[in-house]
């Protein structure tokens, strides 16, 4: 907690410094480990479990956070929020479970209809509390993400209805996520002296590696040596890494879902820092992307491959990875992690400390887990008897149309 507030505080200055520790010290509070992000060590790998918290993912980390940010806020200036989100997986529970059940807040969630785990259908879905509100959109998580993208643009309806963000769109979830960053650097620093450190982030929404990539401006030249973006079969980032290919593909459905996305929000903010930090031309990229749906960055090759590394990791590599690493080690990865564990095995270099982020509790996906290894992760308290728990969710085509209806009907006003 007093090192989120040290980094927080740099970026707002418009909460007292009292009222912003109280606000991270209250979201951290519902971690059940008292590192909140604990560092293991695996072979030659140092492992970071961002899964301690309510819904045992590394969105929990974020959106704890943005919960409590937007409450207290709202109580400050007396408003309503209606939160508006799409979720390849992980984001849709970690944010209703942020949010649930707080006065001044109404929360949709859009979730690709059959096409996350189940576990991650019922955290959300079993959620029952007036003001939260599941939408399964007959889609891709692209189709979802790009209604509330649309959403969010028409500016009238969004300030009619009092939209907030807290997909990785919203700027807070960045920073939260930035925290775990430096804490590692510190951690395996303080252990191994003078050195730089290699993270391998499983990546989709490029989200999580772009608050790596503050983090490494943040800190002293050399301390955050190589990001790498592992990616499972929807490779856009891979590709663009690789060759400056950044074109939209088929969506692929993998073992590792929260993944399973093509155009990644987050990828115009490392624009605006590949275009020098010029708006009119990051802003001309993105709208010739929203046209074609593709951009060629070829003539940025040398400095993307000074920014990031990157692998694309097949289901059976991660069914392999799973199996072999807890063979070896006795430790559970869950799909998610052995892509970035996978990843990791392609970059790491001798005498460089390798950090891979965990990013889900392996019970989440407890059938990919017990396939590759023939053990069922151990239970968790917080799961318990959610399978067969009463659901509610509203199954809509994705039209645009459609979505702003429902919104208008149950939005708080």
């Amino acid at each position: 907690p007093e090192l989120a507030f040290e980094i927080m505080s740099r970026f707002i200055d418009d909460i007292p410094s009292s009222s912003l520790k109280n606000i991270i010290n209250k979201s951290y509070s519902t971690f059940t480990h008292e590192e909140v992000t604990p560092l293991v060590h695996h072979g030659d790998l140092h492992i970071l479990e961002l899964f301690h918290g309510p819904t045992l993912a590394f969105k929990d980390i974020a959106l704890q956070f943005l919960g409590n940010l937007f409450e207290y806020l709202l109580d400050k200036e007396d408003l309503k929020l209606n939160i508006l989100g799409a979720t390849s997986g992980d984001t849709g529970s970690a944010a209703i479970y942020g949010v649930r059940g707080k006065k001044r807040i109404n929360i949709f969630i859009l979730h690709p209809h059959q096409r996350i785990s189940r576990v991650q259908e019922k955290q959300m879905t079993t959620v029952t509390d007036e003001n939260v509100f599941n939408i399964a959109v007959r889609g891709s998580f692209d189709d979802a993400q790009a209604i509330v993208k649309s959403l969010f643009r028409d500016i009238e309806f969004k300030k009619k209805y009092n939209l907030g963000a807290v997909n990785s769109i919203n700027w807070a979830r960045i920073l939260a996520q930035v925290v775990y960053f430096v804490y590692s650097c510190l951690h395996v620093i303080r252990h191994e002296k003078d050195c730089s450190l290699d993270f391998t982030i499983p990546t989709g929404n490029f989200g999580d590696i772009f608050a790596g990539f503050i983090a490494k401006k943040m800190l002293p030249a050399g301390t955050i040596r190589q990001l790498t973006m592992a990616t499972n079969a929807n490779d856009i980032l891979t590709r663009f890494v690789k060759s400056g290919d950044y074109s939209l593909g088929e969506v692929k459905m993998t073992s590792s879902p929260s993944m399973d996305i093509q155009a990644a929000s987050n990828f115009e903010r490392y624009l605006y820092y590949l275009m020098d930090q010029v708006p009119a031309r990051t802003a001309e990229l993105m709208a010739e992307f929203s046209r074609c749906g593709t951009l060629n960055l070829d003539d940025c090759q040398e400095q993307i491959r000074r920014d990031f590394t990157a692998a694309s990791i097949s289901d059976g590599e991660v069914s392999e990875t799973i199996s072999s690493f807890y063979d070896k080690h006795g430790y559970l990865l869950d799909p998610h992690t052995a892509v970035g564990v996978k990843a990791a095995e392609h970059f790491k270099t001798a005498g460089i400390p390798m950090v891979c982020l965990a990013t889900a509790h392996p019970a989440k996906f407890s059938e990919v887990v017990k396939e590759a290894t023939g053990v069922m992760p151990p239970a968790v308290d917080s799961l318990d008897g959610i399978m067969e728990a009463e659901s509610r969710c509203k199954v809509m085509v994705a039209k645009d149309n459609d979505i702003r209806a429902y919104i208008a009907a149950h939005a708080l006003r």
